[in-house]
């Protein structure tokens, strides 16, 4: 059989077979879901962060030092996602993904995002103290990271040896397209319905206990969305 007849076998296959879904009452790892129909559904908070002009990075930097610069913000941003309590579900180049499950999810998932503020900050100072390329660069070293929450569908996506699962909803998606963003300073985006769930402590800081965030319009997709913005850090 050709490989073309079984990729349409395959397909109408994925239209006939119904979904067998169940609720999650944590975040799911792969093989806690059937590749063939399984379908976890879940209340979570996505956090995206991505590191801003890569390209320009690899155009004008040593790729040896674009390359440290890189995996020095994939550590940081992963190592913060787990001490504040979340799951890293994805990389993708210079990205990275997790997931908050809770009842602090929204308050956890804003301080990490304040926090990778913090170290993208150091990054920036150690590389250029250290390098005269990254100090005479184009570019600063500079990131995003989009915060949402909402129900989410994982499923697994791929073939049988190779594959991983995928998260459908709102929620990864506005995060990501938010980690977009390029607002210097304003390097940390969260919805509304993030924001109206935080605790005051990851609202408010300094020694006069401001506001850390600033609500602002958005247009996306022809909606127009209020989103939270803050140039704040939160030192680890």
């Amino acid at each position: 059989m050709a490989l073309s007849d079984d990729l349409t076998r395959d397909i109408q296959t994925f239209i006939s077979t119904a979904w067998d879904k169940r609720d999650g009452r944590k975040i799911p790892s792969t093989d806690e879901v059937a590749l063939a129909g399984g379908a976890v559904e879940i209340e979570a908070t996505f956090l995206y962060a991505d590191l801003a002009d890569s390209s320009k990075m690899a155009k004008e930097l040593d790729r040896r030092i674009a390359a440290k610069i890189i995996k020095s913000f994939l550590y940081c941003a992963s190592k913060l996602i787990v001490a504040r309590g979340g799951k890293i579900v994805s990389f993708d180049g210079d990205r990275v993904m997790g997931v908050f499950y809770g009842d602090a999810k929204n308050s956890s998932a804003a301080k990490c995002a304040l926090q990778i503020k913090w170290a993208v900050d150091k990054i920036r100072e150690k590389f250029e103290s250290n390098y005269e390329s990254v100090r005479n660069a184009s570019f600063k070293i500079r990131h995003g990271v989009g915060v949402d929450t909402g129900t989410v569908l994982a499923v697994r996506g791929g073939v049988r040896g190779t594959n991983d699962l995928i998260w459908i909803g709102r929620a990864p998606n506005l995060a990501a397209k938010m980690s977009d963003l390029r607002e210097h300073p304003y390097s940390s985006f969260i919805t509304a319905a993030v924001f109206n769930m935080l605790t005051d402590k990851s609202k408010y800081g300094g020694a006069e206990n401001k506001l850390m965030w600033e609500r602002r319009t958005w247009n996306f997709l022809g909606e127009a969305l209020h989103i939270y913005r803050s140039s704040w850090h939160w030192k680890p």
